[in-house]
């Protein structure tokens, strides 16, 4: 079986913000991460770990003050920002905390949103595209509703409709499960890596919660701009709470 190809390469990256008056404020500090096609990786770690910075980075948002990034093969700094947007656009999906769907649209219109900016045959065949997407994610029959009208996790659901409508070869999956209980939080997972997995994509969640990070393949954990492959009992470790004797 032949290994399967780099997908999104880190090497050496870092990012530093200069401070006026003040010592520059270091980031990410030296980031190595190799993400393969059909890879699902989980990174976790506590706020100010440099979760969000390296999210931005990871999604071509941002460029690195030092080490290269690539992207199938492509070195960032080589690319236009009109070429990374275009990028980004088609292969890059973000599922967020917070849902961040459209009011006065229904499910169906929310989901069908990125194909507006698709060409051909993805942007004449849109609204079909986003109602097999929401079969797929067990909510064709909630099409019609408005978000206000869904439950959290039907929220979510739509959410990563929407992010997978284009089919994109690189999921970001930011808190995916935060604004969720814990039941529905490990269902919305299950079906997002089982989504994922079928389209071949790479999943990358990044995420404060351990249990959600132990059902990747791949962990690591980022510590002070430090990011570090984990063992997965380490990762579960860490959401167990101290004892004190």
């Amino acid at each position: 079986m032949s290994e399967a190809r780099p997908l999104l390469e880190l090497e050496g990256v870092t990012r530093t913000v200069e401070l006026p008056d003040d010592e520059p404020l270091h980031i990410l500090r030296g980031v190595n991460l190799t993400v393969s096609v059909g890879d699902h990786v989980s990174i976790v770690g506590r706020s100010g770990s440099g979760k969000s910075t390296l999210l931005n980075l990871l999604g071509l948002l941002d460029n690195p003050t030092k080490g290269e990034i690539r992207f199938d093969g492509k070195r960032i700094a080589d690319m236009s920002a009109n070429q990374r947007d275009r990028a980004r656009g088609r292969d890059v999906g973000f599922i967020f905390q917070q849902f961040n769907l459209l009011g006065g649209r229904t499910a169906l219109e929310n989901a069908m949103t990125p194909l507006l900016y698709a060409s051909g045959r993805q942007f004449w065949r849109r609204e079909q595209i986003a109602l097999e997407m929401l079969d797929r994610v067990g909510l064709s029959h909630r099409a019609q509703s408005m978000p206000e009208k869904l439950s959290g996790g039907e929220q979510q659901r739509v959410a990563i409709a929407r992010a997978l409508v284009r089919g994109p070869r690189l999921i970001l999956a930011d808190e995916p499960t935060g604004a969720l209980d814990v039941e529905t939080g490990a269902s919305v997972m299950a079906l997002l890596d089982e989504v994922a997995h079928s389209s071949g994509a790479a999943l990358i969640t990044i995420t404060h919660d351990a249990n959600i990070a132990a059902l990747a393949r791949q962990h690591y954990r980022l510590d002070r701009g430090v990011l570090a492959p984990v063992d997965v009992n380490r990762v579960l470790a860490l959401a167990q709470p101290e004892v004190t004797l």
